[in-house]
């Protein structure tokens, strides 16, 4: 019998696996794809990590540790990870963006500074913004590699002993005696305990949560800028509060160009039968934006890649356990960031060292006073 039987290794399982290993457990790992695989939320090449987070927060603290973790990781296996830029979060000074990511900085000490429009039209000539937005830069934010970073976590597990087994699916998984059992289609497996972190495809392990969850289709472009490559270079991270939506994009890559994409465009989908081909209407969302606000970046398009984000009612991630279970879902583009910390909070949790925080269980979905993003 293992210790923790891990279902799912992309984000989160593959971090769940990897602090179980490293604390001496025995781990057996499944993931329903081959491994290195670009069918799950965390692809794309970049994904952006801050600490200045407009959503809530109570996340900062989740993200102080997230970003630790990832330099530990660094350090431990010797891989780039983490490339810090600094982040730009801009819009209407009374809008979400700018007002929670103040409140966010100013509540727990973090280094920014408050940008006026003159301002961010000086640093950021790139941008065409409206007369009135203001601007806010988070010093400790940049964006993680999140394939390679995928693979660390995995690599680590395995070298402190967990096996980890790809292409095999869970069918099932049910409660056996003190422990569980799980069975995919090549075997029938017993563990302790349980940590379900199957992304999209977590409502089919655990039904009772289908109706808190749904997954939305969202395309990633890279553009290939007309001019100006230095100054698209030099840019941080950034978020974009629009009179339509969130956009947000990463610094100039010369390998693969300006990769940017606009949040929650709403196309609700199937997993299993998402369509995986970036449309003509896809890439004509972005750049009607690009050329509102970014008319240099409207160039060539170099690369396209379609992601799934799982949803929650009030936005925020589902973390919490039922007794030998331990589940995650990374709600609502909160995703990758945390992967590092989830994976230690979920062997936290397995392993009896800590709960839930109360504004991610699944508890909170009854209760008028959550917090909200």
């Amino acid at each position: 019998m293992y210790d923790a039987a891990v279902v799912g290794l992309g984000a989160h399982g593959s971090a769940a696996a990897y602090h179980l290993a490293k604390r001496g457990k025995s781990v057996l790992g499944f993931d329903r794809f081959a491994r290195g695989h670009t069918l799950a939320s965390f692809g794309g090449l970049s994904r952006i990590i801050r600490l200045s987070y407009y959503e809530h927060a109570s996340y900062v603290p989740l993200l102080k540790r997230a970003w630790d973790l990832w330099r530990e990781l660094e350090r431990d296996s010797g891989e780039k990870l983490l490339t810090q830029t600094g982040g730009l979060y801009m819009g209407p000074p009374d809008g979400e963006l700018v007002s929670g990511s103040l409140t966010s900085a100013r509540t727990h000490g973090l280094d920014h500074e408050l940008l006026d429009n003159a301002e961010l039209r000086r640093r950021y000539p790139v941008f065409d913004v409206d007369p009135d937005w203001i601007g806010v830069f988070d010093a400790q934010a940049g964006w993680l590699a999140p394939e390679r970073s995928v693979e660390t976590h995995l690599r680590q597990a395995e070298r402190h002993g967990a096996m980890l087994r790809f292409a095999e699916p869970v069918e099932r998984w049910e409660r056996d005696g003190d422990g569980v059992r799980v069975a995919s289609a090549q075997g029938s497996y017993r563990a302790r305990r349980l940590v379900i972190a199957a992304g999209s495809w977590l409502p089919r392990l655990l039904p009772r949560l289908a109706p808190h969850l749904w997954v939305e289709r969202n395309v990633l472009f890279w553009f290939e800028p007309r001019g100006q490559l230095e100054a698209f270079a030099r840019l941080p991270v950034y978020i974009v509060e629009d009179t339509d939506r969130f956009y947000y994009g990463f610094p100039y890559d010369p390998g693969n160009g300006l990769k940017m994409a606009g949040l929650h465009f709403g196309d609700r989908v199937d997993p299993d039968k998402v369509d995986r081909e970036p449309s003509a209407a896809d890439e004509e969302r972005v750049r009607a934006w690009l050329r509102r606000r970014m008319p240099l970046a409207n160039g060539e398009r170099r690369r396209a890649q379609v992601c799934m984000y799982t949803n929650s009612p009030d936005g925020h991630f589902i973390i919490d356990r039922d007794g030998p279970v331990t589940y995650a879902s990374a709600c609502s583009g909160h995703g990758f960031k945390f992967a590092s910390v989830v994976g230690e909070l979920l062997a936290d949790m397995m392993t009896g060292r800590a709960s839930a925080p109360a504004f991610l269980a699944v508890s909170r979905l009854s209760d008028r006073d959550r917090p909200r993003g």
